[in-house]
């Protein structure tokens, strides 16, 4: 609880045969005092589906031009933060992982990185129409609404995808945290560089080298925000030669100061950062390993 804000949130694996697609669902119940609103920004991540339930929040993606009042937003991959207020709300949300959005999303994720959109409107989301309709009732059923989301992406499978292995590699090899250069990722991957940089693009929305550095940077924040007793001098990740590489970092992907992101409440993302670790084994979605199992399956 925060300022009289309360943040329910529960994770939910995928069944079985989705989950080398999807991080997890996830639902946060969200209540604020009459009048008020819950303030917060979404850390940089894959792609995610999130469907609302009462009050419908305003957002905007790096200071871009805000989306409000909609039932349901799609952000692609995205390299910044988002911003959000939203009063008194359950929402439901579906992680994309990049074999997800090769699987369900036609289209180059590049294309819609970065990018905050309203899927009732743009014809590449159309077949999520009828979840996003369909999904709520007139009384909340939790259990109701996961069995709709999971039956609507099985009744999607199966199809060939040419790139899956590339794409599984790819994926794994840009989670170590070993790597540092672009080629120590294609080596590890053993891909050519050329292929490498065409499926980063194409699947996972960035070239390789924004890639390694969004995964430093989230390895990072993860760190600091499961532990603030470390400091940021203790949770920055080896990989930086100093702290003013990891402030220059902190601008890029969050658009304010470390600082600044400390002194501001966070009463949604604190919160939801350790149930995602406890349930699905990260504790933020860009740091989902695409073969991670999930604990309740271990």
């Amino acid at each position: 609880m925060s300022g009289g804000i309360v943040v329910r949130v529960r994770f939910h694996p995928p069944p079985a045969e989705l989950r080398p697609y999807f991080t997890s669902f996830y639902l946060t119940e969200i209540d604020v005092p009459e009048g008020a609103s819950a303030f917060d920004w979404l850390h940089p991540e894959w792609a995610n589906l999130r469907m609302f339930q009462g009050s419908y929040p305003d957002s905007d993606i790096g200071g871009g031009a805000p989306l409000g009042g909609v039932q349901a937003t799609f952000t692609g991959p995205t390299s910044t933060t988002v911003r959000f207020s939203v009063g008194t709300t359950r929402i439901w949300g579906i992680g994309f992982l990049p074999l997800g959005w090769a699987r369900f999303v036609d289209a180059p994720a590049h294309v819609y990185a970065d990018r905050l959109m309203d899927p009732r409107k743009e014809r590449i989301f159309a077949a999520f129409r009828p979840l996003i309709e369909g999904l709520f009732g007139e009384t909340a059923d939790e259990a109701g609404e996961l069995e709709r989301i999971g039956a609507h992406f099985a009744a999607r499978l199966p199809v060939e995808l040419p790139d899956e292995e590339r794409i599984v590699a790819c994926h794994a090899a840009l989670l170590d945290p070993d790597l540092a250069t672009v080629a120590d990722f294609a080596e590890a991957a053993r891909l050519p560089a050329h292929t490498l940089e065409r499926l980063c693009r194409r699947h996972f929305g960035f070239p390789p080298r924004l890639l390694l550095r969004r995964q430093r940077f989230m390895r990072s924040l993860a760190q600091y925000m499961l532990d603030p007793s470390l400091k940021w001098i203790g949770a920055i990740d080896g990989h930086y030669h100093d702290q003013a590489q990891f402030v220059r970092d902190f601008h890029r992907f969050m658009g304010m100061s470390p600082s600044q992101y400390v002194a501001a409440p966070h009463p949604v993302l604190s919160g939801v950062m350790r149930a995602r670790l406890e349930a699905a084994g990260a504790a933020v979605q860009a740091l989902h390993h695409p073969l991670l199992k999930h604990p309740a399956d271990r």
